[in-house]
C-alpha cells in the first residue's frame, strides 16, 4: 500500500517504523509509507515523556531496536514523593521509565531512515483531499488540534471538553528522585508541582492551578498573542520566585512553555473512508496520568498489526477502532477521575499529609488500598495505623487498627459496627404494600452477611405514592407490624441496624414492576400522577403529572410524618428521607422538573422549600435518639439541571435541619441524562460534599469491590460506602470481604450457627488482589498465531 501519515511525532513514527517491517515480511515490496512534519526534525516540544511497563512490553515485542535504544536512555524509579504542609509522603514500588522527548523522536526518525520510510520534515502536508485520492491510507497523527478531524467533524465526531485548571509544561536542571508532586499554599491560593526525571541531568517540572488562583496570581497580565515556540518569560520568572524552594538554586528551562488549558479529546468514530485518527488527533488523557505518548505508541502498534493481519483494508481499519476505543476509554476514565482531582484540590488541604498521599496515589482509581499493599505493605500498614488513630479522635472506635471498610461509625448516636451499607433496593414484591416472607428474608439474610447498617427499599407514604403496585409502603399499621417482624429479626440474630427509606413517587408512579417494563405506564389498574410541576419523566410515554397545589402539599407533608412515625414504631433504627432519582422530593429540587412560578420554584433555595419542610416535619416526629439521613440526586447528567453547587446548597441546608449524613447519589431525574458510568462514579460527589461542607456522606454507585470501600474510606472520600447489586450478588458480602483480607475480628460478625463456614478458599487463591489480564499484540510480531496473555500482580 501507499500509505500517507500526517504528524512526525511518536505515534506517527512509531507506525511508520512498525507497518513498513510487517509488509516487508509477506509481500514483494513494503509499503510505501511518507510522513509529513510540519516542524524541524530537531524540533520539539515538551521535555519529558512517562512510559508504563505494558507500553514498554508491547515495544519490546514488536521492535526491539527501537526497544533497546530506548531502555539505554531510560530514567527508571520506583517511588512517589508528596511535599505537603512541610512533610514528605513517600510510598514505593511503583515502577517508572522515562525519558527525553526528544531523544525518543530521535530514535524513531533514525529506525525509519533505516526502514526506508520516506520523512519529510519542515513540509506542511499535501491537503487531505489529495492525499486520500493518491493514497491507499491516511494517518492523521496531526496532535490534539488536528486540522484533519475538523475537515472531517461530521465524520468523526469529536467533542473537545476544555478543562478549567491553567499549566505550564517546564523543564529544571534539578533531577528529582522519585515522580515528585509539591503542593504550595500561596497567597493566592493553592498550586501544586507535578515532577519527575527524565535524564541523568534534566526534570520535567509541570506548574498547574486552578483558574481563580491563576487570575489572583496576576498571570492573566503576561498573556499575549504567541509566536510559534515562545515562551511565556515573565511568567517564568514569577514561577522562580514562588517555587524558589523547591528548585533550590536550580535553573528553569523553557521550550514552548505558556499557559495553556488542557482539553480532552474525544471521537464518535476514527475512520473517514480511507483515513484514521492516531494518538492525540483521536484521544487525549490528562498528563497527570502520563498517557499521551503512551496512548500514541500503543496506538500505532495496534494499527500496524491490524494491518498486517486483517485481510483487506477496511476489515483492518475497522479492527484497529474496535481494539483501541475500549482501551482509550478506560484510560480516559482514569485520566478524567484524576484531572477533576486536581482540579478540586483545594477541597482536600486540610487533610493529613499521610492522607493526602495516599489520596493523591488513588485519585484515578486505578491504583487502590489492595494495590498499595502489594507495591508497598509498610507503607498501607502505616495507613491503617494512622486512620485508626484518626478515627478514634473523631469519635469512632477504639483506635485498633483494622481494614478500613470494618473500623466502627456513628451516625448521630447510631455506632455501626463497620462501614458497609446494603444499598435501598426496589424489590416490587409487596402486596397492597404489606411486606411479606421475601422481605423479612432478603434484609435479614443482609444483616446475617456481616452488613453494618441494612436500608429498607423506598418505603412509600401512601397508595398514590407508589412507583409500581409491588411497591411496600407504611400508610397502615398492618404495614407497620409487617415491618416490625422484619426489625425484630435482624436486631435477634446480627448487630446490624436497620433502616427505613421513606419517600414518595411523585411523577415516576403508577408504573409496571421492573421486568414487566421499568418506567413503562401501567395497562390497567394505574393511578393518577402528581408533581411539582406538569412535566413527565418521558414525554408521550409516561403520565404528565398533576401540578400539586399547596393544601396538597400540606396533606403530603402529613404523610411523610405519619410513615416516619410507623417507622419509630416499627424498631427502625435509622429513617432517610428519599429526595434522589426524580420521585417526588426530588422533582421539587431540579430545575429540570421544578417549573413552578410560586414560593416553591425558582433558585436552588425556593426549589428546596417544600422538601427541607418535609425532612424538618418528619425530624419533629421522629425520636431524637435516632439518626436521619437524606438521599441526593447530587447531579441531573443533563444540561440546566442540578448541579454540583445546587447540591451544596442542598446538602447544607439539610445538615443544617438536623441530617446526620447525606447518602449522595446522582441522576434518574431525566430521561435525556448522560451519565458518566465507571467505576466509584458517584464517589465525587460524595467527596465533594464532605470536603467542603464537613458533612458526613455515604457513597453509592458502581463500588462493587472490598478494595473500592477501603480506598475510598481511607482516601477521605465517604464516611460509608453503599453496596447494592453486590449484595444481590453475594449476601455475605461483608463477611466474605473479611476472609479475603485474612481479618477475623471486630466489624466482621459471623453468627455462630455460621461460623464453621468461615475458611479462606484454597483454590486458586494467591496472596495479594487478584492479577488482571494484560493483552499484549505478539501474533504480528512473531511470536504466535495467536495473542499471549500475561499477567503481574496488582497490573
Amino acid at each position: 500500500m501507499r500509505i500517507a501519515v500526517v504528524g512526525g511525532g511518536p505515534g506517527g513514527l512509531y507506525f511508520s517504523a512498525l507497518a513498513r517491517q510487517l509488509s516487508a515480511q509477506v509481500g514483494p515490496a513494503p509499503h510505501d509509507i511518507t510522513v509529513w512534519e510540519r516542524n524541524a526534525a530537531d524540533d520539539t516540544f515538551g521535555f519529558g515523556v512517562v512510559l508504563s511497563d505494558e507500553t514498554l512490553g508491547g515495544i519490546e515485542h514488536a521492535d526491539r531496536e527501537v526497544y533497546a535504544a530506548m531502555e539505554a536512555e531510560f530514567a527508571r524509579w520506583d517511588d512517589i514523593d508528596v511535599h505537603v504542609k512541610g512533610e514528605v509522603v513517600t510510598s514505593g514500588g511503583h515502577g517508572f521509565a522515562a525519558m527525553s522527548r526528544k531523544r525518543l523522536l530521535q530514535i524513531l526518525q533514525s529506525r525509519c531512515s533505516e526502514l526506508g520510510v520516506d520523512v519529510r520534515f519542515s513540509t506542511p502536508a499535501p491537503d487531505v483531499a489529495e492525499l486520500s485520492r493518491d493514497y491507499d491510507l491516511v494517518i492523521a497523527g496531526d496532535g490534539a488540534g488536528s486540522a484533519i478531524r475538523s475537515r472531517f467533524a461530521d465524520s468523526f465526531g469529536p467533542s473537545l471538553d476544555v478543562r478549567d485548571c491553567r499549566y505550564m509544561w517546564l523543564g529544571t536542571d534539578k533531577v528529582f528522585d522519585a515522580f515528585t508532586f509539591y503542593v504550595t499554599q500561596t497567597p493566592y491560593g493553592v498550586m501544586q508541582i507535578h515532577g519527575y526525571p527524565f535524564d541523568a541531568t534534566r526534570s520535567t517540572f509541570i506548574v498547574e492551578m486552578a483558574s481563580a488562583v491563576w487570575d489572583r496570581a496576576g498571570f492573566a497580565a503576561h498573556v499575549r498573542d504567541w509566536r510559534p515556540g515562545e515562551s511565556d518569560h515573565e511568567s517564568i520568572e514569577r514561577i522562580r520566585g514562588l517555587f524558589g524552594d523547591v528548585l533550590d538554586g536550580h535553573q528553569v528551562l523553557a521550550n514552548n512553555s505558556r499557559w495553556v488549558r488542557f482539553t480532552t479529546v474525544r471521537n464518535e468514530h476514527w475512520r473517514h473512508d480511507n483515513v484514521v485518527l492516531l494518538g492525540d488527533a483521536a484521544h487525549t488523557a490528562h498528563f497527570s496520568i502520563g498517557s499521551g505518548t503512551k496512548l500514541a505508541m500503543e496506538d500505532a502498534l495496534s494499527l500496524a498489526a491490524c494491518l498486517h493481519e486483517e485481510p483487506s483494508l477496511d476489515a483492518a481499519l475497522k479492527a484497529y477502532e474496535i481494539e483501541r476505543k475500549a482501551v482509550v476509554a478506560s484510560t480516559q476514565r482514569a485520566a478524567q477521575a484524576s484531572l477533576e482531582w486536581f482540579e478540586n484540590l483545594g477541597q482536600y488541604v486540610d487533610q493529613d499529609p499521610l492522607q493526602f498521599g495516599f489520596n493523591i496515589m488513588t485519585r484515578s482509581r486505578r491504583v487502590t488500598y489492595d494495590n498499595l499493599r502489594v507495591r508497598d505493605p509498610e507503607f498501607v500498614e502505616r495507613l491503617d495505623r494512622w486512620f485508626a488513630r484518626h478515627e478514634q479522635r473523631r469519635g469512632h472506635g477504639t483506635g485498633e487498627t483494622r481494614p478500613p471498610m470494618f473500623q466502627p461509625f456513628s451516625i448521630g448516636s447510631l455506632e455501626l459496627h463497620n462501614r458497609v451499607v446494603v444499598s435501598p433496593m426496589d424489590m416490587y414484591v409487596a402486596e397492597d404494600g404489606v411486606p411479606n416472607e421475601f422481605h423479612l428474608v432478603h434484609l435479614g439474610g443482609k444483616a446475617l452477611g456481616g452488613a453494618g447498617l441494612v436500608m429498607t427499599e423506598m418505603v412509600c407514604t401512601s397508595p398514590e405514592g407508589r412507583i409500581t403496585p409491588g411497591c411496600t409502603g407504611l400508610w397502615s399499621d398492618e404495614q407497620r407490624d409487617a415491618w416490625r417482624r422484619v426489625t425484630d429479626f435482624v436486631h435477634q440474630w446480627s448487630p446490624a441496624a436497620i433502616g427505613l427509606q421513606v419517600g414518595h413517587s411523585g411523577g415516576k408512579g403508577s408504573t409496571r414492576l421492573m421486568w414487566e417494563g421499568m418506567d413503562e405506564p401501567l395497562d390497567e389498574g394505574g393511578w393518577e400522577v402528581a408533581a411539582a410541576s406538569p412535566v413527565p419523566y418521558r414525554a408521550g410515554v409516561n403520565q404528565v403529572p398533576r401540578e400539586l397545589s399547596r393544601s396538597e402539599m400540606t396533606s403530603l407533608t402529613q404523610e411523610f410524618v405519619d410513615a416516619a412515625r410507623r417507622g419509630a414504631e416499627a424498631g427502625f433504627d435509622l429513617l432517610e428521607l428519599h429526595c434522589a432519582h426524580g420521585y417526588l422530593l426530588s422533582g421539587f429540587l431540579s430545575p429540570l422538573t421544578n417549573q413552578r412560578t410560586d414560593d416553591y420554584g425558582g433558585d436552588v433555595h425556593a426549589r428546596l422549600r417544600f422538601p427541607l419542610q418535609v425532612f424538618s416535619a418528619m425530624r419533629a416526629a421522629w425520636p431524637a435518639d435516632r439518626p436521619m439521613t437524606v438521599r441526593i440526586s447530587a447531579t441531573d447528567w443533563v444540561d440546566g439541571g442540578q448541579t454540583l453547587a445546587d447540591s451544596l446548597v442542598v446538602a447544607r441546608a439539610f445538615a443544617d435541619a438536623g441530617a446526620d449524613a447525606i447518602d449522595v447519589s446522582t441522576g434518574q431525574v431525566a430521561s435525556s441524562e448522560r451519565p458518566q458510568f465507571g467505576r466509584s462514579y458517584q464517589t465525587p460527589f460524595a467527596d465533594a460534599i464532605r470536603n467542603r461542607l464537613g458533612v458526613p456522606t455515604i457513597a453509592v454507585g458502581v463500588i462493587s469491590s472490598y478494595d473500592d470501600v477501603n480506598s475510598l474510606l481511607l482516601a477521605g472520600r465517604a464516611d460509608l460506602c453503599a453496596l447494592g447489586r453486590a449484595h444481590l450478588y453475594d449476601p455475605s458480602w461483608t463477611l466474605h470481604a473479611a476472609v479475603e483480607q485474612d481479618y477475623d475480628g471486630p466489624g466482621a460478625p459471623w453468627t455462630p450457627s455460621w461460623r464453621a463456614g468461615r475458611r479462606k478458599p484454597q483454590v486458586g487463591r494467591t496472596d495479594g488482589p487478584r492479577p488482571r489480564l494484560q493483552l499484549v499484540r505478539d501474533s504480528a510480531f512473531g511470536r504466535g498465531g495467536t495473542a499471549h496473555r500475561r499477567w503481574r500482580p496488582g497490573g
